[in-house]
């Protein structure tokens, strides 16, 4: 979604002008074209030349400069860019956006420009709070700009409170949205994501190796392309994806409760989580001792959550499963798409290098009632936009019997 765009960062005076750096590092690792602005205020803070190194680009700041070749500057980069961000954004700056004022480089080109804007606000809390910047916020909304909330903790003023600049990674999420196509608004996605623990007594619990990325990277996707995402996650340490109702749960049955009401609500339901098969037929109530023998664990079954969504679906809902294998990866896949009633079911064979648990990257074939697909090896990130892919044509094509 990089290639062949062009990104503009706009950084105002700020203290947090620094974690603009980070973020104009990381877009310069992809295949866009970064450009950055600065106010002189800005140029106090963080050096013209830091983000030129970064960004391979030259650093517009003077509206005046004769140095740059002939050409209205603000304007020529006003059509080119395909999204403008503001980070950090102070008072002053939204002020002047909203009033319209253009008064040098950054501001002329934020008025000129008509591609997708945002602003990330950062600034100490009383200035954030004060019922002046929140008009201005809610006018630069009313224009069509993203605001960006801010983040709360310690300032560099040494208050507390909202006003601290998003991490870069968030940054680096907001322009990543804007470029992409929303061809799932309007969409209700549920996804699941991560292991479930099953308690053996206070202590102890059975669980798998899951991290919960492959269903993270699936929600995050979703959400960029305009649904209306819920993602129901056993215990894992990731970040919630930007903009995701998150609902977290422990157990297989939590998760069944968690899944079960809320299904009736959604569009598309897709079942990536690693649930535990089995639990402990009994909880001890304390820690259990060891013993010289070792120890049995009498097991039951859990619920099976896509099974029952599979039989029990609204009508003209889309519900994708994941079938991981070490064995027969396609007749058991096939098997599971039939046997739970789905649409769809992402196969992976966990004896694959670079597939499988705790890995960035995904070897997976897609199957329908209609034949499989093989994917080659790739990002996670990637794998999430392929399966996005084929679960919007099939919703679509519902739509089209007239059955969504």
């Amino acid at each position: 979604m990089f290639e062949g765009k062009t990104i503009v960062v706009g950084v105002s005076g700020g203290i947090a002008a620094y974690k603009a750096a980070q973020l104009v590092s990381d877009l310069a690792k992809t295949d866009a074209d970064v450009h950055v602005l600065m106010t002189k205020n800005a140029a106090e803070f963080v050096s013209a030349l830091t983000f030129e190194t970064l960004s391979k680009n030259r650093v517009a700041a003077d509206t005046f400069d004769r140095n740059y070749e002939y050409d209205v500057e603000h304007v020529a980069l006003a059509k080119k860019a395909d999204v403008m961000l503001i980070a950090p954004a102070t008072a002053n700056v939204i002020a002047k956006f909203a009033a319209g004022v253009a008064d040098d480089m950054l501001t002329t080109t934020v008025l000129a420009a008509r591609c997708p804007k945002i602003v990330a606000p950062a600034m100490n809390t009383g200035m954030y709070d004060n019922p002046v910047t929140q008009r201005n916020l809610e006018t630069l909304r009313g224009f069509g700009f993203t605001v960006l909330e801010p983040d709360s903790g310690l300032l560099a003023c040494g208050d507390t409170g909202r006003g601290r600049l998003p991490d870069p990674a968030v940054l680096f999420e907001a322009v990543r949205s804007a470029l992409t196509e929303r061809d799932l608004e309007g969409v209700r996605l549920l996804v699941t994501a991560g292991p479930t623990r099953e308690a053996i007594d206070p202590v102890r619990f059975v669980t798998n190796h899951s991290t919960g990325r492959m269903g993270y990277e699936l929600a995050a996707a979703a959400r960029r392309r305009g649904a209306a995402v819920t993602l129901v996650s056993g215990p894992v340490s990731l970040a919630p994806p930007l903009g995701v109702a998150v609902v977290s749960v422990v157990s297989a049955a939590e998760m069944y409760d968690a899944v079960v009401s809320r299904a009736s609500g959604q569009d598309i339901i897709i079942k990536c989580a690693a649930v535990a098969d089995y639990r402990p037929a009994e909880v001890a109530s304390h820690k259990i001792k060891k013993a010289e023998r070792g120890l049995t664990l009498a097991l039951e079954r859990t619920q099976d959550i896509l099974s029952h969504l599979g039989h029990n679906r609204t009508p003209g809902q889309v519900i994708c499963g994941f079938s991981m294998e070490t064995r027969d990866l396609m007749e058991n896949s096939r098997a599971k798409l039939s046997k739970k009633n789905v649409d769809m079911i992402v196969a992976n064979d966990l004896g694959t290098h670079g597939a499988g648990f705790g890995t960035a990257t995904n070897l997976v074939t897609i199957l329908t009632r209609e034949g499989a697909e093989c994917l080659p090896l790739m990002g996670k990130d990637a794998v999430a936009e392929k399966i996005l892919d084929r679960l919007r044509d099939l919703y679509r094509a519902q739509e089209e019997r007239g059955e969504a």
